[in-house]
């Protein structure tokens, strides 16, 4: 299968770049850069006309923030960055009509539910952060159209070629010993996440929630600490825990996450040794 992939060279998209070219399909990037994976790359920007031409199916990742920051993303212009992200995307489900197509979406859907709700792909949203709202827009119209969606959580995983993991500030402080607040949320390895949008594909329409540890920042530095050998302050554990996503849909098409295997292999490779 040939794929086009929006998004390929962004924190979540190069573990979905890594994952198509695994699988033995054809990547085909679509963006300013190439993927650092490979694949071929054809030059384009979201609300730009997409060279989707000999592509069997798209997965789309790409999205327009305000670096380091998702929900607040609009930064200044909400304007611009709906017109860029929301109409940008419903462009590209009309160009992309009559193929399977997978949307990276987030768990920013179920922003303003209550504390300690469970999170189910069948709740009645309306999400309070501008990022959430274009999200499930772009999810709501792609499922008209019986394209699929992953409500993904917070994504951790070793960086791709050139880059820095998601949390290289925060152990970098940590080293520092600086005093860091508490925090806690939801993580998945992007091998993971990578996996479920393969899986997609060939899925029922409508959204998925993909998610798999609830992880305080303490306990995290915890690990960090033992497995590097770096001493540090550890934060207070976080007082308020997020809501935890219900992911038996995307279970029942065989998906299965890595669980603390995977957190600590991977902060193994980030401490020196051979990564997940």
């Amino acid at each position: 299968m040939r794929i086009a992939l929006t998004g390929a060279t962004g924190l979540v998209g190069q573990f979905i770049a890594a994952r198509i070219l695994a699988a033995g399909h054809d990547l085909v990037a679509l963006g300013r850069r190439p993927s650092p994976w490979g694949g071929t790359h054809r030059p384009w920007g979201l609300g730009e006309p997409a060279p989707l031409a000999g592509c069997d199916a798209l997965v789309h990742a790409a999205f327009y923030h305000v670096p380091g920051r998702y929900r607040g993303g609009e930064g200044s212009d909400p304007e611009g960055f709906l017109h860029q992200n929301l109409d940008g995307t419903l462009r590209l489900w009309e160009e992309a009509r009559g193929r399977p197509v997978v949307f990276l979406s987030s768990r920013a859907v179920y922003d303003g539910l209550s504390p300690g709700a469970l999170l189910t792909e069948g709740l009645r949203l309306a999400p309070d952060s501008l990022y959430g709202q274009v999200k499930l827009a772009a999810e709501e119209a792609l499922h008209a159209q019986g394209g699929t969606s992953l409500r993904a959580t917070g994504v951790y995983g070793p960086p791709a070629p050139g880059q820095r993991h998601k949390w290289s500030d925060l152990f970098e402080a940590f080293a520092r010993g600086d005093p860091l607040p508490p925090a806690c949320g939801t993580e998945v390895h992007g091998a993971n996440l990578a996996r479920a949008v393969l899986l997609l594909l060939g899925a029922a329409s409508g959204p998925y929630n993909c998610s798999d540890l609830l992880l305080d920042r303490h306990d995290l530095l915890a690990r960090w600490s033992r497995i590097a050998g770096i001493p540090g302050r550890l934060p207070e554990r976080a007082e308020r825990t997020p809501n935890v996503m219900d992911c038996t849909r995307l279970r029942s098409l065989g998906w299965t996450p890595g669980g603390e295997a995977a957190l600590d292999s991977t902060l193994r490779g980030m401490a020196g040794g051979s990564p997940a």
